[in-house]
């Protein structure tokens, strides 16, 4: 008989993964949309398993918790003693107040959490790192004196999936504190009546911050347990099991071999699959060169779409294979309404039933007409629906570049419409990715170039000796050039709350000859938030030289795994063998 899982829902992002985790693990979750549901469905249940996922802005989430009446039911559930997960900003949620929301209120106040624990939640600081952090880190069992056992199979010796800009950042004299297993010696967890404590440790650049507490029947993590792998089950596992202490095991490949990290973090590989539909009418996974998928044949004509496989399948395969994320980028089929691209909500609702790492969707996020109502939907409510099922962030091109021109004509501010500005607002920016589509433009001299762009010397001169070099943004999938900069663009991006960057390059895209590190050093330089390289990946080699040659945060893959020359294991393989640490699971 399938046991019961109930699931708080605010509508705060993605919750159809961790539903599809608790039904891999013989569950069935229910979720709770009104406080109502919570005290009726739960009443009378000795030993309930409820979850609280957050996802993205603080404000935004303890917003709808207040305004929905959930906010003293969760309080009272959690003085029962019964048990409670809360993921991601459900952690966040049981502090007082969050540096992220400031002036949420009409009277300029922060907004509150539950203040379960009275402390506040500040933005990570150190200026080497790139904010928010994304990709996988270790955590450190910070009160066991047995090192065998775990937190609810809480490991070591494997790497989880965060994502956030703020934490429960501890001073260096309570991380000592914490790391000798006296947290509860450290303000907000002293003198505290929910106590004793139990919490788990994490390190970003020169920052500790709490990623997992553990007190009466209450666990909290900041990480994604249902985007974390393998290593993220086994959490979920023990969670539902109710096995709060676990004895850790063994595993082959669960540790990462001594390397240097990128960022502070793993080498990111990400699976990217082109996704539209092909000549007879098949949703299909493609590839070209400088954006032509089509097959080249000699007479010119009548040359069919590359048909590269399934997404849903292909997808599985990279998850299996180590691809730390997975990246659908929807070439054609949002263009006349991404409210009716039923086969695309499918591909995500199947592919995050089987991969349990971060997914991306790309294309047409943006205010769109629906055809049938003719009225304006706007870009938050197409956002939602595909964060509905399954996906974890969405990318957006060619609105981006729009944003970006209207911000500087507007003198480098934002009016808050853009769906940058709407969407990173509700979700929080690590939900928001930037696709650039830039084309190399060879001018002799940095004059040459339009006004306010940004020029580089480059190291490989153009076709008639030019030795500067600016990358021009491009729309419409490279089909028609804009005058605005790469340069330019990603950081009006940042600044209307974009989180992390999408680098493509349309004159290395099908090249397999390797990056355009120059371009990757130029974003780089240009923001504080993520960086993926994409375009040019012939070989494992290519991964290197990116980690290597330019501080880049992740490294993107696609003709190279779609037509089976290389695994993402292959690639992971290589990076270690050059001193590259990446994640095992």
């Amino acid at each position: 008989m399938s046991k019961t899982a109930y699931v708080i829902d605010v509508e705060s992002g993605n919750l159809q993964s961790l539903n599809n985790v608790i039904e891999l693990l013989g569950w069935t979750p229910v979720l709770i949309k009104t406080p109502e549901d919570l005290v009726s469905k739960l009443a009378g249940q000795e030993d309930p398993r409820l979850f609280l996922p957050g996802v993205g802005n603080f404000g935004h989430f303890v917003h709808e918790l207040n305004v929905r009446g959930f906010a003293q039911p969760i309080r009272d559930y959690i003085d029962s003693g019964r048990r409670l997960m809360g993921i991601c900003v459900g952690l966040q949620t049981v502090f007082a107040d969050s540096e992220e929301a400031n002036n949420e209120d009409t009277n300029g106040n922060k907004a509150q959490g539950l203040g379960i624990i009275d402390r506040s939640l500040f933005r990570f600081s150190d200026k080497d790192k790139s904010v928010p952090q994304i990709g996988w880190n270790t955590i450190k069992y910070a009160n066991a004196e047995d090192k065998s056992i775990g937190l609810y199979g809480l490991d070591p010796s494997s790497r989880y999936y965060f994502v956030n800009s703020f934490a429960a950042i501890l001073t260096p004299e309570e991380a000592q504190l914490a790391q000798s297993g006296r947290i509860n010696d450290v303000a907000g967890f002293k003198d505290n009546d929910l106590g004793p404590f139990e919490v788990a440790l994490t390190t970003y650049g020169s920052q500790t911050f709490v990623s997992a507490i553990a007190f009466k029947g209450v666990f909290l993590t900041q990480f994604h347990p249902e985007k974390c792998g393998k290593a993220g089950v086994r959490v979920l596992d023990a969670f539902l099991s109710g096995k709060k202490h676990t004895t850790l095991l063994e595993r082959a490949k669960a540790s990462t071999p001594p390397g240097r990290e990128v960022n502070g973090l793993t080498a990111r590989i990400v699976a990217c699959l082109d996704v539209r539909t092909n000549d007879s009418g098949d949703l299909v996974v493609t590839k070209g060169d400088q954006y032509d998928v089509r097959e080249r044949q000699v007479d010119g004509a009548g040359n069919p779409v590359r048909n590269l496989g399934k997404p849903v399948e292909l997808a599985q395969m990279y998850y299996e294979q180590g691809a730390d994320e997975v990246t659908f980028l929807n070439i054609t089929s949002f263009r006349n309404s991404p409210l009716r691209d039923l086969p695309m909500l499918t591909v995500l609702k199947e592919a995050s039933k089987t991969v349990f790492v971060p997914l991306t969707v790309g294309g047409g996020i943006r205010d769109t007409l629906d055809p049938e109502t003719n009225k304006v939907v706007p870009a938050l409510e197409v956002a939602a629906l595909y964060f509905r099922s399954g996906a974890d962030k969405v990318s957006i091109g060619s609105d981006s570049v729009t944003a970006a021109e209207a911000y500087y004509a507007r003198g480098g501010k934002g009016d808050g419409t853009s769906p940058i500005e709407t969407i990173s607002k509700a979700y929080g920016a690590q939900a928001v990715v930037i696709s650039v589509d830039p084309r190399k433009v060879y001018v002799t001299s940095p004059e040459a170039a339009p006004a306010n762009t940004h020029v580089i010397k480059s190291a490989y001169p153009g076709p008639n000796g030019e030795e500067y070099v600016w990358y021009q943004c491009t729309i419409k999938g490279g089909r028609e050039s804009r005058p605005l900069g790469v340069y330019e663009l990603v950081r009006a991006c940042e600044a209307l709350g974009a989180g992390e960057i999408l680098l493509n390059s349309i004159d290395k895209d099908g090249s397999n000859s390797g990056y355009d590190l120059e371009l990757v050093r130029l974003a780089k330089s240009a923001v504080s938030i993520p960086v993926i390289a994409s375009s040019g990946a012939g070989n494992p080699e290519h991964f290197v030289e990116v980690f290597e040659k330019t501080n880049v945060d992740a490294a993107l893959g696609a003709g190279m795994f779609h037509r089976k020359e290389y695994t993402v294991d292959q690639v992971k393989e290589v990076l270690e063998e050059n001193g590259i640490a990446v994640r095992r699971d």
